[in-house]
C-alpha cells in the first residue's frame, strides 16, 4: 500500500513537472521534455499519454530537433477540451467567462443588476442562471469546465469561503460558499485579489505590482515576483477604505474620509452629474476626440481641485469638503449600471465637459494621496489602474502620477510609474479563471483522476 502511494505521488509530481515544461516552452517535443526535466524518454512518453487522452495536451506538426535523428513530434497545450469558470460579483453587474487551458477566452457575458442590498441567495441564484446558459455553451463548443472562482468585494475567508463584510452590497457574514451550487468545485475570494491576478496572467504580466480595482468601491492587489501577497489573513488591499481625510464624509464601512467617498464609481459620477445639474447652461470646450493633457492645472499637493465642488455648492473648507456632492450615498435615480456610468462619463470628457474633468481631477488626487501611503509600506514596481480607472486614465493618469511625485519624491529617487491596465473591468472574471487553470497546471493528477 505505501509503494503504490508512493508511486502515485511521484507519478503526480512528474505530470505536473511534464505539464509545467509544455507551458513553459509553448511547444516542445518530447525528446526536449525529457532533457528538461531530466525524466527518461519512456517516462515521459508514458507521461505524454496520459495527458494527451486526458485533453490537456496535444500533438502538433514533426519537427527536427538539430541535424541528425528522426524528427519529432511537438506537443502544447491544449485549449479544446479543458476550461475554467470565471465568475463576479459586483454592487451593479454580474460577470461571467469561459476561459480553456490554453488561456484563451472562449465565452464571456455580463449583467447589469443592481445588487445593493440584495439578499445573497437572489444574487447567486441570478449569477447561477447566467453561468449555467454560458456552461452548457461551452460543452456545445466540446469543453469540459473543471472548476471556477468566484469574485466578490469584500474580504474573504479563504478556508470558509464566508464574505466577512461587503459594505457596498450590505453583505456581512455572508457564507457565500455554501450558497453555490455547480457540478464542479467552486472557490470564493475577494475581486481585487483576482484581479491582480488577471493583469499578472492576462494583462502585462509585471512581476512586481499594486494593481488598483476601480468600481464602485476601491480594492488592491499587491503581486510581489510573481505572487499575490494577501497578508496574514487574506484580507490585505482594502484601499478603498485607505483614510484620505479624518473629518471626511461617512463612508459604508463605518469609517469617514475614505478613499471610495472621493474616488469610487458612485463618488465621481454624482460629483460629475450634480455639477452639470446644477450649471445646465454652462458654456463648453470645443469638442475633442483627445482627452485634455492637463499640465496647465498645477494642484498643490495636499489640496484637491475645488471648482467643480464650488458648482455642486460645497464650502470650501479643505480635502474633507472637497468632494462635494460625494459626501452623502446618492440617491438611486441618480446611479448608473458600470458601462452606462462610465460611457456617460467618457462622453462628458470628450466633450470638454469642465465639471466632468473637475470631477476626475479630483478623484485622481484623492487616489494620489491614498497611493502615496501605499508606495511607503509595501514599495510597488508599478501601480497598475484597472476597472473604471482603465478608460478614464487619460483624465486621471498625469494627476495620479503627479500627486505621487509631489509626495514622494524628495524622499524617493523613483516614483513608480502609474499605468493603465488593459483588462479593465475583466480582469477579476479572468484572474478568477486564471486560478482555476494554475491549479490543473500545478495537479494535473487530480484531474486525470475524474
Amino acid at each position: 500500500m505505501t509503494q503504490a502511494l508512493r508511486h502515485d505521488a511521484m507519478r503526480a509530481r512528474n505530470l505536473a513537472l511534464v505539464l509545467g515544461a509544455v507551458g513553459a516552452r509553448g511547444s516542445v517535443t518530447r525528446a526536449a521534455l525529457a532533457e528538461m526535466t531530466g525524466l527518461t524518454k519512456t517516462t515521459v512518453s508514458k507521461l505524454v499519454g496520459d495527458l494527451i487522452e486526458g485533453g490537456l495536451v496535444v500533438e502538433t506538426g514533426a519537427v527536427r530537433d538539430g541535424e541528425r535523428g528522426r524528427p519529432g513530434v511537438e506537443i502544447r497545450i491544449s485549449g479544446q477540451r479543458v476550461a475554467a469558470l470565471g465568475l463576479e460579483i459586483n454592487v451593479d453587474y454580474l460577470a461571467v467567462c469561459v476561459v480553456d487551458l490554453a488561456r484563451t477566452v472562449r465565452l464571456r457575458r455580463t449583467q447589469a443588476v443592481d445588487n445593493r442590498a440584495a439578499p445573497p441567495v437572489d444574487v447567486i441564484a441570478r449569477l447561477g442562471d447566467l453561468a449555467s446558459a454560458v456552461v452548457d455553451e461551452a460543452v456545445e463548443k466540446g469543453l469540459r469546465v473543471v472548476g471556477g472562482v468566484l469574485a466578490v468585494p469584500g474580504p474573504v475567508d479563504m478556508i470558509s469561503g464566508v464574505v466577512h463584510n461587503a459594505p457596498n452590497l450590505g453583505w456581512r457574514d455572508v457564507p457565500l460558499a455554501s450558497l453555490l451550487r455547480f457540478p464542479f468545485p467552486v472557490r470564493v475570494e475577494n475581486e481585487a485579489n483576482l484581479a491582480a491576478l488577471g493583469e499578472l496572467w492576462f494583462g502585462s504580466g509585471l512581476p512586481d505590482f499594486l494593481h488598483v480595482s476601480g468600481e464602485i468601491g476601491i480594492g488592491a492587489g499587491l503581486v510581489v515576483r510573481g505572487r499575490l501577497f494577501r497578508g496574514a489573513r487574506g484580507f490585505a488591499g482594502e484601499l478603498g477604505h485607505v483614510v484620505v481625510s479624518p473629518a471626511g464624509p461617512p463612508c459604508r464601512c463605518g469609517g469617514r474620509g475614505c478613499l471610495e467617498q472621493y474616488a469610487g464609481q458612485d463618488a465621481l459620477l454624482t460629483a460629475a452629474r450634480a455639477a452639470t445639474s446644477v450649471r445646465a447652461a454652462t458654456s463648453v470646450r470645443p469638442a475633442a476626440d483627445t482627452p485634455p493633457a492637463g499640465a496647465s492645472r498645477n494642484v498643490p499637493a495636499g489640496i484637491p481641485h475645488e471648482d467643480a465642488a464650488e458648482s455642486a455648492g460645497a464650502a470650501h473648507e479643505g480635502p474633507a469638503e472637497a468632494a462635494g456632492a460625494a459626501r452623502e450615498t446618492p440617491p438611486p435615480e441618480m446611479l448608473l449600471p458600470a458601462q452606462q456610468g462610465v460611457s456617460w462619463m467618457l462622453s462628458r470628457l470628450r466633450e470638454g465637459d469642465e465639471n466632468a474633468r473637475a470631477a476626475c481631477e479630483r478623484a485622481a488626487w484623492a487616489l494620489g494621496v491614498a497611493l502615496s501611503s501605499a508606495v511607503n509600506l509595501v514599495d510597488p514596481d508599478a501601480i497598475v489602474l484597472g476597472g473604471i480607472y482603465a478608460p478614464l486614465f487619460p483624465w486621471i493618469g498625469h494627476m495620479v502620477a503627479d500627486t505621487l511625485k509631489a509626495r514622494l519624491g524628495q524622499m524617493r529617487g523613483a516614483v513608480p510609474p502609474v499605468v493603465v491596465s488593459r483588462l479593465g473591468a475583466e480582469a477579476a472574471a479572468l484572474g478568477a479563471a486564471g486560478q482555476v487553470i494554475e491549479q490543473v497546471m500545478a495537479d494535473p493528477a487530480a484531474l486525470l483522476h475524474t
